[in-house]
């Protein structure tokens, strides 16, 4: 697959990019990751959107990217300088993979250097090129430059634009490569066009394009070869000349793959995936298949998009192929095991024929050796009394071939007596050069060319006889063996109908889960919570935390608002969260408690096993500016006024999934997670002996509350609370509202704990939360501080999952299609899990 931009295709991108949108003012610039930027420039009228990739590409860009979290330093340099600056010009430096793109004029001019070859690099610097920032300091290998801020970047060596290569001078590059090899390969590193292009201008000038070097190439100076490459090479000048003002068409190549299928039957479907993005259809694509777009840019913009989702299909592909290839092994050993048997009752019955023809033979043999071992003569005495008897030509010695005196037993070579004297000539001579026998031969050669080892019955045969039977005996033996293979051949046939619907039954099914899985995937919407740490707790709050110092910046900073609450624990390394409230009504405890129980349980106390409490205060007591003579580090702030401390929180996490379900089916969820009235809260307060939500003083205050205003309105009895002193939000019965995405589309309904069997489910969504927000959750465990490494124990409780008797097969395929990554990347730390039935699913 092509992953990166050839020289053909800068020129052609350079040119689209200079028709389209130059003149447009940088909006903003962003980082994908460390070597992928967006900057978005827009005019009055319009909007566009460039993507550079160091090393890579660089193109305009309709799709949406997904951004950093927080921006790099190199971003943050790229948005101070280039900020409101107008696109000036963008172009190639020489006939080099390094595209200058300059931002303002004259003395205000800022350039972005992009070098799409090697590691690749991108580079700020000013109007007289001095490096303000860079992605990777480095020295050249030949003139000793250092690229590094505050060194002049040296755009004067990009190699110039060179002219055709003369006769002698292409003559001499083909002369010296070595035979054998493509001339493409020999052509390509002294020439700015680039393996594809000189391979499409070989093939129009009547070459084939992986033509090599060999003794029909003439390569001598004058003679015919040389100046069809030379013609060759101009066409390939003038295809430059082309995309210097491009403004054609683009086409991705596509590479064929047949989907296997289970049905013979049935036709195999293809499967079609980007191979190659080219700005010219060349001639050794012309007839694959492709894709053809408008522009250039639209078709590597359409390339880069869609790559990750056709790793996913080639990936899907591959899986079934290798479930089809255990299919068809399982198949193809059970057709060996009963070709082997069957030759095996050949042999036997073979072998029980010849010993009954040869009847007088065998039997003299048989006593001769019986004789001589009864009267206890040598066995080393008995061999050469053998060979001088064939010396003398007796026929029963010369039908011994082999004492196997260790096992009582003599091989003898037995023939048909019923052939002519040249077909046994031949037959003996066959079986000299394999004693072994066929038996042995269909064993020891590979089980594949079985049917190449027929027996053929006028062959001579090597047959072992036990010198404890009998002539008659020995033969007996044999075809007892026979009718024994044959009854193991029918076992054999049965089992193997078994194990063979079994394993299509099996490879069915792989196949069926490897395409949900991808389907699924494909499918899966990821939310912006879930870049943070985040539960959504036991009354419809939407609480997210960070992961990092940076992250607990971006929260307070971004996410916190009039309404919210902000929940810390004086502990190393605590995160700070934020409990998002839509409605601005006041947070009930319980969500203040599992708010307090995460900031807890994502610092040191995890592992140090220690219990504490958090605490919540307003918006406006979050400050990022400390006191005169202080300094306040990334994630630290200033809280100014009262703290209100939390009750104790215990190190009780769990780990379980959420179900988006279908926008027809959220009716059936609404209210599962609700703001509970004084007494239903009351109630849960005196049954839990698992969380403590409030203090006992507070409880009894609440208490008499109740008894003494149990006549007044909700309104007076919430005042009366807050002059005692106690929260109010306790009185609060009617649920916040749900969070809205970036859609409009209602968030938090749509995501339940608690599917129903006729739901519509789209895709599962691990969660990790304080454990009394998952009480309800179809699927969870508990976490509390252990040994168990993240990852192990999140499969692990997948598992127990899966084997659930309860779980539907639509369950099982969305927990299935969960990433790995995703499973564990919220964990606390090293975990001990706790589920009925665990240690059972563990053991299977």
């Amino acid at each position: 697959m092509k992953t990166r931009f050839s020289t053909v295709d800068i020129r052609a991108v350079v040119a689209e990019i200079n028709a389209k949108f130059l003149g447009m003012r940088v909006n903003n610039v962003y980082d994908i990751d460390n070597k992928t930027f967006l900057i978005r420039l827009q005019k009055p009228d319009s909007k566009a959107v460039l993507l550079l990739e160091s090393g890579i590409r660089i193109h305009s860009t309709e799709f949406e990217w997904p951004k950093n979290l927080m921006p790099s330093g190199f971003a943050m340099k790229c948005r101070k300088h280039l900020k409101s600056r107008r696109l000036v010009v963008i172009r190639q430096l020489g006939v080099d993979r390094i595209v200058d793109i300059q931002f303002g004029s004259d003395e205000a001019a800022y350039h972005l250097i992009v070098e799409l070859y090697d590691r690749g690099n991108i580079v700020l610097t000013d109007h007289e090129f001095t490096i303000l920032n860079l992605l990777r300091v480095r020295t050249a290998e030949v003139e000793d430059v250092k690229f590094a801020v505050r060194e002049r970047y040296p755009i004067e060596n990009a190699r110039p634009p060179e002219p055709l290569v003369s006769v002698e001078r292409l003559t001499e590059l083909l002369s010296s490569g070595p035979k054998g090899e493509q001339v493409k390969k020999i052509l390509n590193p002294h020439l700015s066009y680039g393996a594809t292009l000189i391979e499409h201008c070989l093939i129009e000038a009547g070459f084939s394009g992986s033509v090599k070097l060999d003794d029909q190439f003439n390569i001598v100076q004058g003679t015919r070869d040389a100046p069809k490459v030379l013609e060759a090479l101009r066409k390939a000048e003038e295809y430059m000349e082309k995309t210097e003002s491009f403004c054609g068409k683009g086409y991705i190549i596509q590479k064929c793959e047949k989907k296997p299928s289970l049905a013979p039957d049935k036709q195999a479907e293809d499967l079609l995936t980007y191979e190659e993005f080219h700005p010219f259809l060349f001639a050794q694509h012309s007839k694959s298949a492709h894709v053809e777009f408008a522009s250039f840019d639209r078709a590597v913009d359409e390339f880069y998009s869609k790559m990750e989702s056709q790793k996913m299909d080639v990936k899907a592909l591959q899986q079934e192929k290798q479930a089809l290839k255990k299919l068809d092994n399982v198949k193809k050993d059970h057709e060996q095991r009963l070709e082997a048997l069957h030759m095996e009752q050949e042999v036997d019955k073979l072998k029980g024929e010849l010993v009954e023809m040869n009847l007088p033979l065998v039997e003299r043999a048989l006593q001769v050796v019986q004789s001589a071992l009864a009267n206890q003569v040598d066995w080393t005495e008995i061999g050469l009394i053998v060979k001088e008897a064939q010396a003398a030509g007796d026929p029963v010695a010369c039908a011994i071939k082999e004492l196997k005196l260790q096992t009582n037993h003599i091989a003898m070579l037995l023939k048909n007596p019923y052939i002519g004297s040249d077909e046994e000539g031949d037959a003996e001579q066959e079986v000299l050069e394999h004693p072994d026998g066929e038996a042995q031969k269909a064993k020891k050669k590979n089980k594949s060319k079985v049917q190449k080892n027929k027996v053929q019955k006028n062959k001579p045969m090597l047959v072992d006889l036990d010198l404890n039977l009998s002539a008659y005996a020995n033969a007996k033996k044999y075809y007892d063996h026979k009718r024994h293979a044959a009854r193991k051949e029918q076992k054999t046939v049965e089992a193997a109908e078994k194990a063979f619907k079994s394993a299509e039954k099996k490879t069915k099914q792989t196949l069926k889960e490897v395409q949900t899985v991808v389907t699924i995937q494909k499918a899966r919407k990821v939310y912006w919570f879930e870049k943070f740490l985040w539960f959504i707790s036991s009354e419809n709050y939407l609480v997210i935390a960070g992961r990092d110092q940076q992250q607990n910046e971006m929260i307070v900073k971004r996410y916190l608002r009039a309404g919210d609450i902000y929940v810390h624990a004086d502990l190393h390394g605590a995160t700070s969260c934020v409990i998002k409230n839509p409605t601005g009504e006041p947070i009930p405890p319980r969500t203040l408690t599992e708010a307090g129980t995460m900031a807890v349980c994502y610092s040191a106390a995890w592992d140090a096993k220690i219990i504490t409490s958090a605490w919540w205060v307003h918006p406006h007591q979050v400050s990022k500016t400390a006191p005169t003579g202080e300094y306040l580090t990334t994630g630290s702030f200033m809280i100014r006024g009262k703290k209100n401390f939390l009750p104790p929180s215990y190190l009780m996490m769990g780990f379980g999934f959420l179900f988006k379900v279908d926008e027809q089916c959220v009716w059936r969820h609404r209210g599962e997670r609700k703001v509970k009235t004084l007494d239903e809260d009351m109630e849960s307060v005196t049954s839990s002996t698992a969380t403590l939500l409030i203090e006992g003083e507070e409880l009894n205050k609440l208490k008499k509350i109740k008894d003494k205003y149990k006549d007044q309105d909700e309104e007076d009895r919430e005042l009366m609370m807050k002059l005692l002193g106690v929260s109010g939000s306790i009185m609060c019965s009617s649920p916040p509202l749900d969070t809205h995405d970036g859609d409009g589309e209602t968030l938090l309904a749509s995501l339940t704990g608690q599917p129903h069997p006729e739901d519509v489910l789209l895709f599962a969504v691990p969660v990790c939360a304080p454990y009394t927000a998952l009480t309800s959750y179809k699927y969870k465990v508990k976490l509390t501080p252990g040994t168990q490494k993240k990852g192990k124990a999140a499969r692990t409780a997948v598992l127990s999952f899966m084997r659930a008797k309860e779980s539907t097969a639509r369950e099982k395929d969305l927990l299935r299609s969960v990433k790995d990554t995703d499973l564990s990347r919220n964990l606390p730390g090293k975990v001990k899990v706790s589920a009925p039935n665990l240690l059972a699913a563990k053991k299977k």
